[in-house]
């Protein structure tokens, strides 16, 4: 799943592979002169200098560097969220992922930040030193990572790197719509992860089944959805994504956001557990023009809501310095 103002803050690059503009199949980019932006909340390139797979980033979720995997750097995905920052209108500049690579590249980027050298770069240079703090592993990227035909095999491999390269407790993390973790050789990695104490977060960008088409468009059925999030939350406690957002100007109406607290409430009362509620709304450029980022208070107001009709969760908002665009 591609994602999307969710878990993880812009990484620009600088010039790709190839040379070009230094604009990337997510955007992105280096400034006017050529030399890397400094790191921002508003774009989301999933290429960190030469690296096609893997990309250093600065969260607001984690408070700290999150690196991401991207295993579909070919944009493919079995959503359409109206939402979604990647540029599904330009070519990607590769489709396919080497193994090899992509290990040598999380590899090279976990020794980056050991010795210091990532914050040597011009990118990261001005990240305060509260937030040098290696987070997580995240399975993003440009589309639903589980997707990817050995999806088990590159957790696997992400576990014994970091484990190699003296991160044991670093968190692996996978960030999915959840449709596609009923199928058992999902569900054999997400035991990995468990198993190492890390973290899954499910999107939940709705209440009811009209507005989930509309706002993901998809063909995949509603119930689905949730049936394999209830699963997925009987066998751990999870992280629910919830992105809201305003669409032809309108916020999400009160009835739809009771709906969703209504779907929350379902999965605590069919045995799931919940870590934590993530309600935040549109950080950067969306698919389309006619979806635009909640104000402050109208984050707050959902939070309040669910944290009203669902009390046993706790609910973390995030806002949108786009808000006022």
């Amino acid at each position: 799943m591609a994602h999307a103002d969710d878990y993880n803050d812009a990484m620009p690059e600088t010039t790709p592979p190839g040379g070009g503009s230094g604009a990337g199949p997510s955007g992105g980019g280096a400034a006017g002169d050529g030399s890397p932006r400094p790191l921002t909340i508003d774009r989301h390139a999933r290429l960190y200098r030469d690296n096609h797979y893997v990309y250093p980033v600065l969260s607001r979720r984690a408070r700290g560097i999150s690196v991401g995997i991207n295993l579909n750097p070919d944009t493919i995905c079995n959503f359409d969220c109206v939402y979604c920052q990647v540029d599904r209108r330009t070519p990607p500049a590769v489709r396919t992922v080497d193994e090899d690579r992509l290990r040598d590249e999380l590899r090279a980027t976990l020794v980056e930040f050991r010795s210091g050298a990532l914050f040597d770069r011009p990118e990261f240079a001005a990240v305060p030193a509260a937030l040098r703090v290696l987070r997580d592993i995240t399975f993003a990227g440009d589309g639903e990572p589980p997707s990817y035909p050995n999806f088990t095999g590159m957790v696997r491999d992400a576990i014994r790197i970091k484990q190699e390269e003296g991160f044991p407790g670093l968190k692996v993390i996978l960030l999915t719509n959840a449709t596609l973790i009923d199928r058992p050789r999902v569900k054999e990695a997400m035991r990995l992860i468990d198993d190492d104490g890390g973290e899954h977060w499910l999107k939940l960008d709705a209440g009811t089944e009209a507005y989930y088409h509309t706002v993901d468009r998809t063909t995949i059925p509603f119930v689905k959805v949730l049936a394999n999030i209830l699963e997925a939350a009987r066998r751990r406690p999870i992280v629910v994504q919830s992105l809201f957002m305003r669409l032809h100007g309108q916020p999400p109406p009160p009835e739809e956001v009771a709906a969703y607290c209504e779907r929350l409430r379902a999965i605590l009362d069919g045995g799931g557990g919940i870590r934590l509620v993530q309600v935040y709304t549109v950080a950067r450029p969306p698919a389309e023009s006619w979806v635009a980022p909640l104000a402050d208070a109208e984050v707050d107001a959902i939070a309040a809501e669910v944290r009203r009709q669902v009390p046993e969760v706790v609910v973390e908002p995030y806002y949108s310095d786009r808000a006022g665009d």
